[in-house]
């Protein structure tokens, strides 16, 4: 990579977290590219330039992710609703394409604990939830049990 060329990030997905993560790296003058299946979500973008650079269409397709420039992309993220289309994406983008930082969601607990063991770097949305409540429950429950 040439200095001072911008680190490519191809997100898969563009629900609410995709296209929050596609606006900060675009801000941070990351080249940002964004799929999704459905055109319309990618309304949820404020940018017309990543706007423009949307691509539709199923990120588990080579050709859709050569379109996004997969071949150059330094970081992957998969963040659609679908943990099946998560995993393979992902193993896809770290396996065939050989991208650097692969990371995907992964909202069932036991899926997230297999593929963790398997080398896929990922996150579960349900798990961090579940422990952020526990733990602002049991830290006001310390405190009024101390009034």
């Amino acid at each position: 990579m040439a200095i001072n060329q911008p680190r490519r990030v191809c997100i898969m997905g563009c629900g609410r977290v995709g296209a929050t993560l596609a606006e900060r790296y675009h801000r941070e003058g990351y080249d940002v590219q964004i799929i999704d299946i459905n055109e319309e979500s990618f309304m949820r973008l404020t940018s017309d330039e990543l706007r423009d650079r949307a691509i539709q269409g199923n990120g588990t397709e080579a050709s859709v992710l050569e379109k996004a420039g997969i071949r150059d992309a330094d970081i992957f993220i998969a963040v659609t609703n679908g943990d099946n289309r998560n995993i393979l994406a992902a193993q896809i983008a770290q396996r065939i394409y050989h991208v650097k930082q692969v990371l995907c969601r992964i909202y069932d607990p036991m899926r997230h604990e297999t593929y963790k063991q398997l080398g896929i770097n990922s996150v579960c949305p349900t798990l961090m939830g579940a422990e952020e409540i526990y733990r602002v429950l049991s830290a006001e429950s310390a405190t009024s049990n101390h009034a």
